[in-house]
């Protein structure tokens, strides 16, 4: 019987980062290995400075190792232009932050719609996808409220639907429930998982919340440039 490969989602070898200060040279990553599967929620765990976003901003093509290689769906990001890496983000990745980063002034709906309006999708599918990704994260009923009417809780559901609407294979999250309270915090966490496993996303959370951290399929911690399992 022929077993079929799993897609390794992203992956890291020998991933180091070095920053220069002053007269100084900073070591923020050092020789990080990581491989994410598809449907596996995986908590990034360390002290503030340890180099989590760094980590982060480097597997979403934001930045360049010092040494080392990036595969994102198994495409090399060194191979990648500065364009081609755009579009695999616009197509294949999703992004969430501690600040939710909506437009105070739009509805829930057009912040959820702006990827697909960076694709110049058709309107009528823009709506539907919109409506659809805020059903899935339980705000149906909030479509047409600015983001300024929104809990913080909301907040971060609205950018969570705006990083689930284009279907990505996989999402990363700085610190998304940083700013909000522990019940709100673990709703947030139950939901991260249900997407990551209904969905088959695969799921990267540099994060401090232990509620985070419970709702993991694996915890990585980071400490002075190294991933320790």
């Amino acid at each position: 019987m022929k077993h079929t490969a799993v897609m390794t989602i992203a992956e890291a070898r020998g991933v180091t980062r070095d920053f220069r200060s002053g007269g100084s040279t900073v070591h923020a990553l050092r020789g990080v290995d990581l491989q994410l599967q598809p449907g596996e929620i995986v908590a990034l765990r360390g002290r503030s400075g340890s180099g989590k976003t760094t980590l982060l901003n480097i597997l979403i093509g934001l930045d360049d190792p010092t040494q080392g290689r990036v595969f994102v769906l198994e495409k090399d990001l060194a191979a990648l232009s500065e364009t081609e890496r755009a579009r695999l983000r616009r197509e294949s990745i999703g992004m969430m932050f501690q600040n939710a980063h909506l437009f105070p002034s739009l509805t829930a709906q057009e912040n959820v719609e702006i990827p697909l309006r960076l694709a110049r999708m058709d309107p009528d599918q823009r709506t539907r996808l919109a409506h659809e990704a805020l059903r899935r994260v339980g705000l149906a009923a909030r479509l047409q409220h600015r983001g300024l009417e929104l809990s913080g809780g909301e907040q971060q559901r609205v950018a969570l639907a705006r990083a689930l609407v284009h279907a990505p294979r996989f999402i990363v999250a700085d610190e998304p429930t940083g700013n909000l309270d522990s019940v709100t915090s673990r709703a947030i966490a139950a939901l991260l998982r249900e997407t990551a496993h209904q969905s088959q996303i695969s799921l990267l959370v540099a994060t401090h919340d232990a509620t985070i951290v419970e709702a993991s399929d694996r915890v990585l911690n980071i400490q002075d440039g190294h991933i320790i399992e």
